[in-house]
């Protein structure tokens, strides 16, 4: 017995130094799976921080002003991943984009055993923004580039003047539309839309098919303009126009935004108080600067800039 008990604390001793010998390996193990996680998820934190300034700093300078890039950049960064810090914002002109860098340094729990004491944690997002070049207008609206040169002074939008614009065959201005007022004969402005949908799809360089008739089409009801209503909304806007009737058609040049304020398009298709009145059709607003945040439009640098401007998150 005496000799199974020498034997016994033997083997104890040798399991103790076994675990000891253990430990390293099973150390390393540990800053595997909680060390490298926790970069891991901090990358993925620096990621959103990142997208975030992006796009911050994208919407500001599609508006027409980038400001102080690295201060949006800063903010945007620490708002979403606490203590990291961003590099100063790359800009690139042709074609328009900003690359921004969140940067933050991981202390590790386990890792230093192994002489890894931090990891130096980065990500980076790239975002490109400009004129959008085909899309989904949410109303079968269009102007004429004619209409749209008059109505912001030579083709940029500036100021918040509301004015009433009176659509094609009622419109007075006869420089635009000519003595019959009726761009192309039977239409008067609509769009054909796309099937069941109160809204019509259309590209740059495209022709959109006119909707004939002197209301809004029949897959429009007036809930569907309400919605619209004190919104901004990116319609396109026509240069050359051709056909007659049902066949008739309008070249699009590109997209406009525009803020509706009323309209009066006929039927139960009206605001109150009716900015115009008798068989006039018109819609009243302003041509603004405006970025579209949907996907509802792509993102084309070769369209003219018209004042909206769409985003894209390329990274």
């Amino acid at each position: 017995m005496r000799w199974l008990t020498r034997r016994l604390g033997a083997e104890r001793g040798a399991s103790a130094v076994l675990l000891t010998l253990l430990m390293v390996p099973v150390l390393g193990l540990a800053a595997i799976a909680v060390d490298v996680g926790a970069v891991y998820a901090e990358r993925a934190r620096l990621q959103v921080a990142a997208d975030a300034a992006a796009l911050a700093v994208a919407q500001d300078c599609a508006r027409g002003a980038c400001g102080d890039v690295q201060a949006t950049a800063d903010t945007m960064v620490a708002a979403n991943a606490g203590t990291a810090d961003a590099d100063r914002p790359v800009l690139a002109t042709r074609p328009t984009r900003v690359t921004v860098t969140g940067r933050q340094p991981t202390e590790h729990w386990f890792a230093p055993v192994l002489g890894i004491d931090a990891t130096a944690v980065s990500a980076s997002a790239t975002v490109a923004w400009g004129a959008p070049g085909g899309g989904t207008a949410v109303l079968p609206l269009t102007f004429s580039w004619c209409e749209f040169s008059q109505q912001t002074g030579g083709g940029m939008p500036s100021g918040t003047t509301v004015r009433t614009i009176r659509l094609t065959k009622t419109s007075g201005t006869t420089d635009c539309t000519g003595p019959s007022h009726n761009i192309v004969p039977g239409g008067f402005g609509y769009l054909v839309t796309d099937p069941g949908q109160c809204r019509a799809t259309s590209a740059v360089n495209g022709r959109s098919t006119s909707s004939t008739g002197n209301t809004p089409p029949s897959d429009c009801q007036p809930a569907d303009l309400t919605h619209w209503l004190g919104s901004t909304v990116l319609l396109p806007i026509f240069d050359q126009y051709g056909s007659t009737g049902s066949n008739a058609w309008y070249h699009v040049y590109g997209y406009a935004a525009f803020h509706i304020t009323g309209y009066h398009l006929g039927g139960q298709f009206s605001t109150t108080p009716r900015p115009c009145g008798g068989n006039d059709r018109c819609i009243t607003g302003y041509f603004t600067r405006f970025v579209e945040l949907s996907d509802a439009f792509s993102l084309d640098p070769d369209a003219p800039d018209l004042g909206s401007a769409v985003l894209r998150l390329i990274r």
